[in-house]
């Protein structure tokens, strides 16, 4: 079986840090020079007993930043579950641990520089939703994982991993470099993991949803959409749900991507930016490419596209009609839903319309099912791949009720829920399945647009209320700060963390010293002043109402001025990216 070391102890040294492995009968001790960089293989007897000695729960791997190399260790764990016998852990605190002792060698802008990456690294693995196993591999379904040769079984986890779902993976490449270092070397997903002991008709059984964010193409709203020229898709997200019971298991897998062509919908200080098709790039190349990968990992694809069929979404749609079109339809199922247009007025009921629409597709497509004697009862031939613009609180919804059909078949194939009854009516279980979809919902959200999901009290209780339009427009101004004045950094530290963006070794200056013009730094400042004098010349009145008026008028105007000018200048105002170009992010 593939595995890593469970626990570890850190032993530092001014020369070296010792990473000792502590499992019963374990000697092996990853060993880094903090002058040289090198890591090599060595035993316990080798650790100085002069080092400083202390417990931690995983090696994430090392980056290079302005100072040097770090190395980030995994420092607290909790347990959020068992599935199949293996222990599934999530990374509750982290450390980064600088190779050299001190920032002397730096100037005081380098040193600034190295401050903000750090902040940078920090921030990503403060980013709630980090998962492993030591001895199993997360980044597989079952289905998967069942149809596996036995030389796979014989690879260490980091080899076998889909490299799709290790968001870590860049941060492991000098421990993958070194076989006998494996064991040290913990893949690590990003995304959400539910493990649920339920209850139906007094029969026991485990409930499990996973969801696993792609490292491909991974980033924040607005400034990472459509696909890439591998054709991978902007916050691609493959979603599991398991049922396990007396032996037997079952599988039912969705994902979810951005539409998969090149589009861009980049933040201007407008509300709702419109979205721009690209009018260069060869779009179904991009698009053959992404189906191409989708049907050898998925089999047949059935698209559920939920965005608005008019406004500004509608060519989006339309376009993605037209490249459907011109595809293989043995394979590609194509369905636009406009949700909105639908949903409107509170008529919730009428997502059942989908739901029915894609019966006979569900039924053609599966779930995956083996046996307590592990053999293979049925396999899933084909996915749903749902999107709306951000494929999050639309899409959300559409699979969890699309989820539910999956596992009433599942439980009435294994005998807990007897004929004729429904999941939905089982009022305990209900309450379970229901909150645990709109926390996926929640930890989606936060990870691409910086808040909770929206329409997450229909998923909670079944029903559209007043508290969650409430809280929809609360968490949609949020998201308007945040995807505006803070996302920028956002996404520079993901592509700083995954390694899109390196550190150059000899030392010169990152693009982070790029100062704003004087545009960013003088309009907000006359502006506030401007609107300041309006309240002032309100509150303190001048010798006439007429005076009072004219000032305030006056001050309110040059006011607003400048804010039309700071919006017809919007994009030089968002917080955008530094350390990526433009066009790589396209």
């Amino acid at each position: 079986m593939a595995t890593v070391y469970e626990r570890y102890n850190l032993h530092t040294t001014p020369e070296k840090l010792f990473i000792e492995a502590c499992d019963e009968g374990a000697d092996a001790v990853l060993a880094i020079d903090r002058l040289s960089n090198e890591m090599t293989f060595t035993v316990k007897k080798e650790v100085p007993p002069s080092a400083v000695t202390r417990p931690v729960c995983g090696v994430m791997g090392t980056i290079r930043l302005v100072a040097g190399m770090y190395l980030i260790v995994i420092t607290k764990k909790r347990n959020v579950g068992s599935l199949l016998g293996h222990a599934v852990w999530k990374m509750v605190e982290f450390e980064i641990i600088a190779y050299k002792k001190t920032l002397l060698h730096l100037t005081e802008a380098q040193s600034q520089e190295n401050k903000t990456l750090l902040s940078m690294v920090s921030s990503v693995l403060a980013t709630d939703g980090f998962y492993f196993c030591t001895d199993y591999d997360l980044t597989h379904t079952l289905q998967r994982l069942a149809n596996t040769s036995p030389d796979f079984q014989e690879m260490s986890l980091l080899e076998r991993a889909d490299q799709r779902f290790v968001w870590n993976g860049n941060l492991l490449r000098e421990l993958a470099a070194q076989p006998e270092l494996h064991k040290f070397a913990l893949p690590v997903v990003h995304g959400f993991v539910v493990m649920k002991p339920c209850r139906i008709n007094g029969k026991i059984f485990e409930w499990v949803l996973i969801s696993r964010r792609s490292c491909f193409r991974a980033g924040v709203r607005y400034y990472i959409r459509g696909i890439d020229s591998e054709g991978h898709a902007a916050n691609c997200v493959e979603t599991e749900q398991i049922v396990l019971y007396e032996g037997a298991q079952a599988s039912f897998v969705q994902t979810r991507g951005s539409m998969p062509f090149f589009w861009s919908q980049r933040p201007n200080l407008k509300y709702k930016p419109k979205p721009l098709i690209s009018k260069t790039a060869n779009h179904m190349d991009g698009f053959k490419r992404h189906f191409d990968s989708q049907f050898l990992i998925y089999g047949k694809q059935t698209i559920l596209n939920l965005v608005n069929q008019k406004g500004s979404e509608k060519p989006l749609e339309q376009a993605f009609a037209k490249m459907v079109s011109g595809a293989d339809k043995e394979m590609i199922h194509y369905i636009a839903f406009d949700f909105h247009k639908e949903c409107s007025r509170m008529r919730w009921h009428r997502l059942q319309l989908l739901v029915d629409a894609v019966a006979e597709k569900q039924e053609e497509y599966g779930y995956f099912m083996v046996n307590a004697e592990g053999k293979t009862l049925a396999q899933q031939t084909g996915t749903f791949r749902s999107n709306c613009m951000d494929c999050l609180d639309r899409t959300n919804v559409i699979q969890s009720l699309l989820a539910r059909c999956s596992l009433q078949s599942q439980l009435q194939r294994l005998g807990v829920l007897n004929v004729g009854q429904k999941v939905e009516e089982q009022a305990q279980f209900e309450r379970i399945y229901k909150n645990a979809w709109a926390d996926n919902a929640d930890a989606c959200a936060v990870q691409y647009a910086g808040t909770g999901a929206l329409k997450t009290d229909f998923t909670r209780t079944g029903k559209r209320t007043q508290m969650g339009l409430l809280m929809d427009g609360v968490n949609s101004m949020v998201r308007y700060y945040k995807n505006n004045l803070s996302d920028g950094f956002r996404q520079d530290s993901i592509d700083l963390f995954l390694g899109n963006f390196a550190v150059d070794e000899s030392g010169g200056p990152t693009p982070l010293r790029v100062q704003k013009d004087w545009k960013f730094l003088t309009l907000p400042i006359i502006m506030l002043v401007a609107f300041s004098m309006c309240i002032a010349s309100l509150l303190l009145a001048g010798d006439t109402w007429s005076d009072t008026l004219a000032y305030a008028a006056i001050w309110g105007g040059a006011g607003l001025l400048t804010a039309a000018v700071i919006m017809f200048y919007g994009t030089d105002f968002v917080d955008a990216p530094k350390l990526v170009h433009k066009e790589k992010m396209d």
